[in-house]
């Protein structure tokens, strides 16, 4: 299978890079600061969801804003000590591609995304993150954003994702769908291709777009 597209547009962590036990670090310091029980805490979806959503889940509305920034605060502060490692394939991958040709869409905010793209060498011409939308994944508005900032037909856009939220947006964009089986098992994906990560792909740039396809 071959997928033919003018763009690619990739979620960040769970896609390039790994921060999970980042997040897992931080989000239990935090509940444990606001006082949220490990059974409330472990109702919630966390990967792949604005921090503002999460938070909403577990706070009262008069809390979410300060607590959004402490959480954002703790990430932050833990990308110098190792919290975020680049996932196999993911240099070689961006270092195929022209930079005009691909952007990260994140649900991250723009200051947690640019610490930890940093951290790693990743630096993209375009960034949407969750300070750039009003509704974030699984609601397309994020890729769309992407797509008007590229300049390219949505339809003309490949989306790598490795969590069903960002999936569902992408589809709901009406671009096509890679999923990379790094956080989830590669049944709870629903994609057009499903790998386990960006090293299973090798991609091909041609004056008339980007081919991407599975290695032997």
């Amino acid at each position: 299978m071959t997928i033919h597209a003018h763009a690619l547009l990739f979620d960040n962590d769970g896609t390039l890079v790994s921060s999970l036990d980042s997040v897992e670090r931080c989000w239990s310091r935090w509940a444990g600061e606001y006082g949220i029980t490990a059974e409330e805490f472990g109702r919630v979806e966390l990967h792949g969801r604005p921090a503002v959503e999460i938070v909403a889940d577990l706070l009262p509305a008069h809390l979410v804003a300060e607590a959004v920034a402490r959480v954002e605060q703790l990430e932050v502060e833990d990308v110098p000590g190792g919290g975020v490692r680049l996932l196999p394939g993911t240099r070689d991958f961006l270092d195929a591609l022209p930079s005009d040709r691909w952007a990260v869409v994140t649900s991250a905010t723009r200051r947690l995304a640019e610490a930890r793209l940093g951290a790693v060498g990743i630096t993209p011409k375009a960034l949407v993150s969750s300070d750039d939308v009003t509704r974030g994944k699984p609601d397309p508005e994020p890729y769309l954003l992407a797509a008007r900032q590229l300049g390219v037909d949505p339809a003309h856009c490949v989306v790598f994702e490795d969590a069903p939220a960002g999936l569902r947006a992408g589809r709901a964009a009406g671009m096509t769908t890679v999923a990379l089986a790094t956080t989830h098992r590669a049944a709870e994906l629903d994609a057009d291709l499903v790998v386990d990560d960006l090293s299973a792909l090798s991609v091909l740039v041609t004056d008339r777009g980007v081919a991407i396809s599975r290695r032997g």
